[in-house]
């Protein structure tokens, strides 16, 4: 019977996969019919609290793009890339990075992989050098981030452990960050030079396409209006860290002579809210205008797809969780490490670092597998760029007109796949040091 649910399991992923969009999230709510109308089981809770954190960080993003938070941001970026255009494949990844971590999720980045296509192809650079390395860092720093969806999960997992945001920000951090730059060094030696290629040859040939029309310069006022919500939604991330370093500031109440602090999920959720009410009247932006910003409707995306996907997994994980247990109990507990392996190969079939983590950290206790080690096995739930289905990459894919960032033949060699696997794993590597440090 295990073996069906998984052929479902297996099926509506790769049906999703190849919907793109919000496919995966609904064929994720077709799975989860399957499972309890034809197999009887019984679906879990919805991840209703996770949503609410990526919502109201869908809507803060959503606000700051409005305002032009994003644009500045991405005005900054633009002139690093443009004063060291020789440096780009260094330099993008690493503004990558830093970008989605204040933002909290990869899809940022779609702002400035235009910028790096084009300034790469200027220069005679290998676009899929930067274009490569620059998608695997955001993906990197999304599971770091202090105010992403897969940090929620990973916070309210290792809390009730006794280990705090400012540990699991010392070593998410860190690793992420050295897998990015050991990523990035695997990618500047990738492929031929630009003017070698094929493909790059055919393109000079080929019609140029039209030049992309110059942005007419932005107001003074607007920047200042810019300036004034990026201000706001940095505050709004350090209230997040302050709460989640310093417990003792947090609200609580007794209940039943009890005392119960309010939720660290809860605090992002009003926090974020409250960064997009505050940019919606300091920068007089118009709350009508905030659901039509591109951030909002990729993020809706995100949305649909992790409550479908997520729901899915939570389902089919603790249905067979015996059964699970049973199968990976002799072997992980014997080799914890393992683990790693285990959430890397799930984050591949999910597709997303949020809904890997909300299925297995649970499994992972249950398991009896110590905390120190399931901290240090995080970055692993980042096989997101294994199947070649990701939005990021094929966004990154599609705006290389030269034709070097590609997907193979076979599908599996494509431009992604050497600097994702060096930035994970190097990632956990360094993860189970600085576990051994901090713990």
């Amino acid at each position: 019977m295990i073996g069906l649910q998984v052929f479902v399991l297996l099926s509506v992923i790769i049906i999703g996969t190849r919907l793109q969009g919000i496919g995966l999230g609904l064929m994720g709510g077709l799975g989860l019919a399957i499972l309890t109308f034809v197999f009887h089981i019984k679906p879990t809770s919805p991840p209703l609290p996770l949503v609410l954190i990526i919502m109201s960080l869908v809507i803060a993003v959503s606000a700051l793009e409005v305002a032009g938070g994003l644009k500045y941001l991405n005005s900054l970026a633009e002139k690093a890339i443009h004063k060291y255009p020789n440096r780009i494949t260094f330099l993008a990844p690493l503004i990558s990075y830093f970008f989605v971590l204040l933002a909290g999720t990869g899809h940022v980045i779609y702002a400035i992989l235009p910028v790096i296509a084009t300034v790469a192809r200027e220069k005679g650079v290998r676009p899929e050098r930067p274009l490569a390395a620059t998608v695997i860092a955001s993906q990197q720093a999304a599971i770091s981030s202090p105010i992403s969806a897969p940090m929620a999960v990973v916070v309210g997992i290792f809390a009730s452990k006794g280990i705090e945001l400012s540990t699991i920000l010392s070593i998410l951090i860190p690793s992420t960050l050295g897998g990015t730059i050991l990523a990035t060094i695997v990618a500047s030696k990738m492929g031929k030079e630009l003017k070698d290629e094929p493909s790059y040859a055919a393109y000079l040939t080929a019609q140029k396409e039209n030049a992309a029309a110059t942005q007419a310069a932005t107001p003074a006022d607007d920047f200042a209006r810019a300036k004034r919500a990026l201000v706001v939604f940095l505050m709004g991330i350090l209230t997040i860290i302050f709460f989640g370093i310093w417990k003792k500031y947090i609200p609580r109440w007794e209940v039943n002579g009890v005392e119960s602090p309010l939720e660290m999920p809860v605090i992002i959720s009003m926090s974020m809210l409250s960064v997009a009410a505050i940019i919606t009247l300091i920068a007089k932006v118009k709350a009508t205008t905030i659901v039509k910003a591109g951030g909002f409707t990729s993020g809706i995306q995100a949305v649909i797809s992790i409550l479908g996907i997520a729901w899915l997994g939570d389902t089919f994980i603790h249905a067979n969780k015996a059964a699970i247990i049973a199968l990976a109990q002799q072997q992980i507990a014997a080799h914890p490490w393992q683990f790693a392996i285990l959430l890397f190969f799930m984050s591949m079939l999910l597709a997303s670092h949020t809904a890997t983590l909300r299925a297995l950290m649970p499994l992972g206790v249950a398991l009896g597998i110590p905390p120190a080690i399931l901290l240090a096995a995080t970055p692993a739930a980042n096989g997101i760029f294994f199947i070649p289905n990701y939005p990021t990459l094929l966004a990154a894919i599609n705006l290389d007109d030269t034709g070097t960032t590609r997907i193979g033949k076979y599908m599996l060699n494509h431009s992604f796949m050497l600097p994702g696997l060096v930035a994970t794993i190097s990632a956990s590597l360094i993860a189970i040091g600085l576990v051994h440090y901090f713990l």
